[in-house]
């Protein structure tokens, strides 16, 4: 299992082997370099820990824990997180503000428990077999256990064709789950039991905050800092992603205003120039005076890495976006760096997202539905597709007009994307469509909805919506934690600080989306902090090229293999007449669709997924230890 993922923690590695538990670990070193070997254990060796992931704040805890007289022997957060545990149970996830997969036992009580981070940054996958529980940071551990089933679950692909991930706790995979993010879990021999200890929650629109614009700016400015300040707290450098967008320049301003020395800086271009941002990446390096790395690359090399990507994603994916992220951290790793920090959670929980403007729109829309004007706003939000630029009412009517009515309905925001996504499933095979009759993807959503869900503002249920599927099951997992630890690379992320969260749910809407200005709080508090023309820029999605990275004279070999009739009907998720077509059509040069390029990258993805998981084409070294092994055995 170590074996597996070692390229996660490739600097030490140990096991402790007791009587009914087995806990493994593959370092990446970051805080207490030289005391930091894993497994660690503390009273009279009652407490065990594995751990993956960083306590930010754990020298103010370590402080409370040694003032109730408690001894420390490492220098680490791994001993902070196990002694406030053996100090407080299940009550310490409160008091922790990190990124965290954690598994502890408990000899005396014959207990595990597990825990991941409120957002679900780091993962935990887990399967029973027989009399076995059995979990693992990656599904490919997991796979090295005897016993345990390997399926694509059908439900699973039905989830991800609509959501763009499954809904958690499921995962592609028949009978394999995620600890979901905010929750922990007690194992015994009794039973197996899933609390929630955090989740994101809004108030009334009736409550939100009252403070003034520049008050609140104020409040965000000092909350944010000390996200910053806490997240440049490790034993080795620490570097910046600077994408060229406004979350990268205000987490790379607060860097240089929390320590001023020299910062790293790290980005990536493509020659398609539909997709660059190289212009905004280096004029934000000079801005701040960075070392900066610029590298672009070609749709050639975006296909070439997909087959790489999918291999770490372990689930199937819409876009092939996430590859150039593999290919980012693969040259942060050449520099011998291992912390990079990254503005994610920033247009989740400012409404940077163009979904959230669309959702306004159509319900404006919705209040006059024969209006031919009121459908023109939407091509503001899109000028970036080519298909935008030229629409008339006609055609934004038919494309953005489903369910415009429907604006009770508690999905509403998401409704159109959901739709447009899920008919990437007519590729499917009859027989996996057959399987999938009566089945509603849209009704394993309901179980994320909070109980207050239904008193929250339009704006708020969207960033639930958002926060709670598409960035913990996507964005943080197959673009984010994957695409980094699979070059051994921890990216850190100020603006999914709780603290940070919490107090930007508590904002009136009008300070996040202000008429039709995303982020306007943000925008606000970084006013001459940040380039002008980076302040003032049109919001444009991170995207890479699709189509062309497959199709064509660049494309890789394995591209035809797995898209080839045998190997389609072999593994029988997808048609092959349908798929060919699709193929073909591309050949020929017609325009394709944002439909046909997520239907493209879905059913390569998935085919990978089945190479890779169900052929066994998932390369460990079964005799090969992971580096600096240390065995315990009880």
């Amino acid at each position: 299992m170590l074996a597996a993922i070692r390229y996660r923690g490739p600097d030490e590695s140990g096991l402790y082997l007791g009587k009914k538990i087995g806990l493994g670990n593959v370092r990446l070193s970051i805080i207490g370099l030289s005391s930091g070997q894993q497994p660690i254990t503390v009273r009279n060796k009652r407490y065990w820990i594995v751990y993956n992931g960083e306590l930010f704040n754990y020298i103010e805890i370590k402080r409370e824990l040694e003032a109730l007289g408690i001894e420390f022997h490492t220098q680490t957060d791994t001993e902070v997180v196990l002694q406030a545990y053996a100090q407080w149970g299940p009550a310490c996830l409160q008091q922790f503000v990190g990124q965290f997969a954690i598994a502890i036992w408990d000899n005396d009580k014959q207990e595990l428990f597990l825990a991941r981070d409120r957002v679900g940054i780091r993962p935990i996958f887990f399967t029973r077999t027989g009399s076995q529980f059995v979990f693992c940071s990656e599904i490919k551990g997991l796979f090295q256990v005897p016993g345990v089933k390997k399926a694509i679950n059908h439900k699973g692909l039905s989830q991800i064709f609509t959501f763009w991930t499954t809904i958690t706790p499921d995962t592609p995979f028949e009978d394999i789950f995620e600890v979901s993010p905010g929750h922990y879990m007690l194992i015994n021999d009794q039973s197996v039991s899933s609390h929630r200890y955090w989740s994101l929650g809004f108030p009334a629109p009736e409550n939100y905050s009252r403070k003034s614009t520049e008050e609140s700016a104020e409040e965000l400015r000092d909350l944010f800092r000390e996200a910053v300040k806490v997240r440049l707290r490790a034993d080795v450098e620490v570097a910046a992603y600077l994408s060229g967008g406004i979350d990268s320049s205000v987490t790379t301003a607060f860097i240089h205003e929390v320590e001023p020395g020299v910062l790293n800086t790290f980005s990536i271009g493509f020659k398609d120039k539909a997709f660059d941002e190289t212009a905004f990446q280096l004029e934000a390096a000079k801005y701040f005076n960075t070392n900066h790395t610029a590298f672009s690359c070609t749709s050639g090399e975006i296909g070439r890495y997909f087959y790489d990507t999918i291999r770490h994603t372990e689930f199937p994916i819409l876009r092939t976006a996430p590859t150039p992220m593999y290919m980012l951290s693969r040259k942060v790793r050449e520099q011998n760096i291992k912390v990079v920090i990254t503005g994610e959670g920033a247009d989740e929980m400012l409404a940077g997202y163009n979904i959230f403007k669309e959702a306004k729109i159509r319900r404006f829309w919705a209040r006059n539905p024969q209006s031919d004007i009121r459908p023109l706003l939407l091509k503001k939000l899109y000028p970036y597709l080519p298909m935008m630029k030229e629409a008339k009412t006609t055609v934004l009517k038919m494309f953005f007009g489903y369910r415009l009515g429907d604006t009770d309905n508690p999905y509403y925001s998401h409704l159109l994307r959901w739709h447009n996504t899920s008919r990437i499933q007519n590729y499917f095979t009859d027989e996996v469509t057959a399987g999938l009759s009566g089945y509603e993807p849209l009704n394993e959503a309901g179980r994320l909805l909070s109980e207050n869900f239904s008193s929250w503002g339009d704006l708020a249920k969207s960033q639930y919506l958002e926060s709670t599927i598409f960035m913990s099951g996507y964005l943080l997992s197959s673009q984010g934690d994957r695409m980094a630890m699979a070059n051994s690379v921890e990216g850190r992320y100020p603006f999914l600080d709780h603290r940070v969260i919490e107090y930007a749910a508590q904002l009136p809407e009008s300070m996040k989306l202000n008429s039709l200005n995303e982020k306007f709080i943000l925008k606000k508090m970084m006013k001459g902090k940040i380039p002008e023309s980076i302040l003032k820029r049109h919001k444009q999605a991170y995207r890479a090229p699709v189509f062309s990275s497959f199709i064509g004279p660049e494309a890789p070999e394995y591209v035809k293999e797995m898209l080839s009739e045998a190997t389609l009907k072999n593994f029988g998720y997808f048609d092959a007449a349908k798929t060919e077509k699709l193929v073909s059509k591309i050949e020929q040069g017609t325009q394709v669709t944002e439909i046909e390029n997520m239907a493209l990258a879905g059913i390569l993805s998935t085919q990978l997924l089945h190479h890779f998981f169900m052929q066994g084409n998932i390369l460990v070294g079964r005799d090969e230890k992971p580096a600096n092994m240390m065995i315990i055995r009880e």
